[in-house]
């Protein structure tokens, strides 16, 4: 390990993003308010959730003297590229360990290609170890076989305690602007943050991309480690994954793309398909299911962009 801190990233982080409000009659004649907290713009390598979730982590490795970042992820994980580009702009070694050994030897995918491309070394592992990753003895055994017995660790999705407290200053932002703030959820670090940030009386909803009903016991549990006890301002809307995560099939992505043909010419708003259309859907059908009162604004929260192609459409 050494001990010189990394260069701060350049260009410099925008922060407040900026709140974007948007007239769309499917909301509009509910008495809804709209408007698109636009994290995607933070920054043009670290956007949305992603810097906000890095930022304390890449903090604490600098101050502790480490050069090296593991950390986790699936074959479209926004959160390997991320952690990629930090390492890039840090001067940081990066390691990603991707989920299914099937994959060794294959052509990259966009995704994981743009990891190589800034420099992260991919480590492909069978998806039982894979599950297995955060028991001690099977993190123990990737660190040395990936020969970063000193790395500093990230876990999958860049959830901890430091960024589930990134997080909370989102929710800070939207104080006093919003009523109801909602987000897509992958592990559940964004939406404990948002939450807390938030403060008891304004709410926040998140939208998981993935199925499986697991996330409301983890987000608890995050906002348990990181708050002492979780807050009762949030819940999750689980009927919109569309099958699981990289599920993306042609009527949600024939939705993303009318959605960017009536807002894209006055935000620049590019949905991005594995998170935000999801997001954007469950709204809209919320809206039209009459879930939100008369009088409510609504702040979607933009955590990322389409800016590398996504899976191809994917059925169920």
């Amino acid at each position: 390990m050494h001990h010189t801190p990394p260069a701060p990233l350049a260009p410099r982080p925008r922060l407040p993003s900026p709140l974007q409000r948007i007239e769309d009659d499917r909301f509009g004649r509910h008495g809804v308010e709209l408007s698109l907290k636009r994290d995607d713009l933070i920054h043009p390598d670290l956007p949305g959730n992603k810097y906000r979730k890095l930022a304390l982590n890449l903090r604490k490795a600098a101050d502790a003297g480490h050069d090296t970042l593991l950390t986790f992820g699936g074959a479209y994980s926004n959160h390997l590229r991320a952690t990629a580009a930090a390492g890039r702009l840090l001067g940081l070694a990066t390691v990603g360990v991707v989920r299914g050994d099937e994959l060794a030897g294959r052509p990259l995918n966009p995704s994981l290609a743009r990891c190589a491309t800034d420099g992260m070394r991919l480590h492909f592992v069978d998806r039982s170890t894979y599950r297995s990753k955060a028991e001690p003895e099977t993190l123990a055994a990737l660190l040395r076989e990936t020969g970063c017995r000193d790395a500093y660790v990230i876990p999958e999705g860049g959830s901890n305690a430091l960024a589930v407290r990134g997080c909370t200053a989102l929710g800070e932002e939207l104080r006093g602007l919003t009523d109801v703030a909602a987000v897509a959820c992958g592990t559940g670090g964004t939406l404990a943050g948002l939450a807390a940030g938030l403060g008891p009386d304004l709410r926040a909803l998140g939208i998981p991309v993935l199925k499986g009903g697991f996330l409301g016991d983890d987000t608890a549990a995050l906002q348990r480690l990181t708050f002492g006890e979780p807050t009762d301002n949030w819940r999750l809307d689980d009927r919109f994954h569309w099958g699981g995560y990289a599920r993306t099939p042609p009527e949600l992505i024939a939705f993303a793309e009318d959605f960017e043909h009536r807002h894209g010419p006055s935000t620049g708003l590019l949905v991005e398909h594995l998170y935000v259309a999801k997001l954007l859907y469950a709204l809209t059908v919320l809206s039209e299911e009459g879930a939100f009162r008369p009088g409510t604004r609504l702040t979607a929260v933009i955590t990322g962009t389409r800016d590398i192609p996504a899976p191809p459409p994917s059925g169920g």
